[in-house]
């Protein structure tokens, strides 16, 4: 294998590494969890009038749809919110923060239940004794709430009464803070002591937020417990294998790209995960608990948090153990995430995140400097060779045999490896790829603006400058390298910056700057490297002599 054919080699490798990374994100098999016994299933379907603790399993539900009650609104810092009186559902968020788009004015609605295109709704619910579950209508004194200037938390309460029994669903907004509280407050008016379960799941369809054909992301459920750390379900997994898994910590969560959704449960309360299919595009992830008895005259107070928003770094390991890595970069996380962090740290020096890519590049490009001249040098002497080489090809025609032999020849009287290029390059290749699925799955980037025509690094050049000066970079290095002597190597040199550009026309302006950038020190780095060793050719051909 001479140079040539290992650049050929190590761009198709990376090229499908990465494909192969998006299919494993998008088909990853279910993982096997811990069986629960078979009494237990989905706490939604449970009848009213079934003993508390006892959960039945119901049928897919094809004509599923939410029940309607009364919206109340809410107004933060950081959300628009609507709550239905029916169950308390958080029915519809949108973020103030986050564009939709990158060419929207309007704000990101994460959750809605408008059916289509999207059903993405958060619900919670008690089970047991004829207790309030997602279908029942709770009261609310007022039908807006708005977080008033100087204060740091708004509360929203809804009230349920039946046999004796009142429950308070009490969600609780934070300033600055995507994680909100969501507690029941349960009073036993009644003569009997009740058992409850609590329930806390999130609904959501199996079509939207699939990312595009080239840059496929995961839209799904997750998980994450102590034992199991961090774990992805595909909606077609919860239809072949629902998850059962009982555990003392951990959450349930639905991820999308840069946003997730997250139930946290009270903390050391023991807690059953499931999954649902209910229709033939709704399904349902979620925790449930069964409560400690409350007796006659008695209360309770049950807490969780509901994580809803965009995959911050700092917001996500400061609501939760295991939530940071919602921000999945696959198996590569070993480098993406040390990347991040050195990324995270430039821009809180430049505060451009377009200006900390570049300064990352220049870092990454200085830490593989010392392997990157090797696979330099060894393109320059293949370079200078190339002219001997052509007329080896005239000499011998078309028998292969002689030429490899002459070649081989040559390179032990030059002292030249062909080989000695490849190992550095391999090695890079993790690190290009983590550092890709890096850029590609940082919600930081979003609508992150760089200078001039470039105002969201996250979405493509509008003008596709970068992604053409990226070609004509990818040009010049082919100039740089040595001509190949096979005309079709040398013709798929010559289209290949043609296709890559194409590519990059819709890549995220991040990942092309990044290319760019990387690509123009290379070009700085073989082109002095070609000078040297053309100069010791030189050197060596005068006998020594200056």
């Amino acid at each position: 294998m001479d140079t040539r054919r290992l650049i050929l080699f190590v761009i198709f490798s990376m090229s499908i590494l990465m494909l192969w990374d998006a299919w494993q994100r998008q088909h990853a098999p279910a993982e096997v969890v811990q069986q629960v016994s078979q009494t237990v299933d989905s706490v939604p379907n449970q009848p009213t009038n079934a003993p508390a603790g006892t959960i039945t399993n119901a049928a897919v539900d094809h004509d599923y749809k939410l029940l309607a009650g009364q919206r109340i609104s809410v107004t933060t810092d950081l959300y628009k919110a609507d709550i239905e009186t029916t169950g308390g559902d958080l029915r519809r968020l949108e973020l103030l923060k986050h564009r939709a788009s990158d060419n929207d004015k309007t704000n990101f609605i994460l959750l809605d239940d408008a059916g289509k295109p999207m059903t993405y709704v958060a619900q919670t619910g008690l089970v047991g004794a004829d207790l309030p579950s997602h279908k029942a209508l709770f009261t609310s004194t007022a039908t807006s709430y708005t977080m008033q200037d100087g204060k740091d938390s708004l509360e929203v309460r809804l009230s349920w009464a039946g046999n004796g029994v009142t429950v308070d669903k009490v969600y609780t907004f934070h300033r600055n803070k995507y994680a909100i509280d969501v507690n029941y407050e349960i009073k036993n008016g009644s003569e009997i002591a009740i058992t409850p379960v609590v329930y806390y799941q999130i609904v959501h369809d199996n079509e939207s937020n699939q990312g595009s054909a080239l840059m496929p992301t995961f839209t799904g459920g997750s998980y994450y417990t102590e034992s199991t750390k961090f774990k992805k379900l595909a909606f077609s997994d919860m239809a072949k294998e629902p998850l059962k898994l009982t555990s003392n910590d951990g959450w349930v969560g639905l991820l999308q790209h840069y946003f997730v959704s997250a139930w946290i449960p009270k903390e050391g309360q023991a807690r059953e995960f499931y999954t649902e299919k209910l229709n033939d595009r709704i399904y349902r992830i979620g925790s449930k608990s069964t409560l400690s008895t409350i007796a006659p005259g008695a209360s309770l107070t049950i807490p969780a948090r509901l994580f809803s928003g965009p995959q911050t770094k700092h917001d996500l390991q400061e609501t939760a153990p295991g939530l940071e890595y919602t921000v999945d970069y696959g198996w590569l996380t070993v480098f993406a995430a040390p990347l991040f962090w050195v990324l995270s740290k430039i821009h809180g020096l430049v505060n451009n995140w377009g200006v900390a890519i570049i300064l990352l590049t220049l870092l990454i490009k200085a830490a593989f400097y010392p392997l990157s001249a090797k696979s330099y040098r060894s393109m320059a002497q293949m370079r200078e060779l190339a002219p001997r080489l052509e007329s080896m090809k005239q000499k011998f025609g078309d028998d292969r045999q002689k030429m490899q032999q002459a070649m081989m020849e040559l390179y032990r009287t030059e002292k030249i490896n062909p080989m000695s290029g490849c190992l550095p390059i391999l090695l890079q290749i993790p690190v290009f790829i983590a550092l890709y699925w890096m850029l590609l799955g940082s919600v930081e980037l979003r609508h992150a603006p760089f200078f001039g025509w470039i105002q969201d690094l996250s979405a493509v050049d509008p003008y596709y400058i970068l992604p053409l000066i990226m070609g004509a970079s990818m040009i010049i290095q082919t100039k740089l390298n040595p001509k190949p002597t096979d005309p079709i190597q040398a013709k798929v040199m010559t289209w290949m910056p043609v296709i890559f550009s194409i590519f990059f026309f819709f890549f995220p302006a991040g990942l092309v700057l990044y290319w760019v950038v990387n690509n123009i020190i290379s070009i700085w780095q073989q082109w002095y490297i070609n000078k040297s060793i053309h100069a010791e050719a030189l050197l060596k051909k005068s006998g020594g002599k200056h």
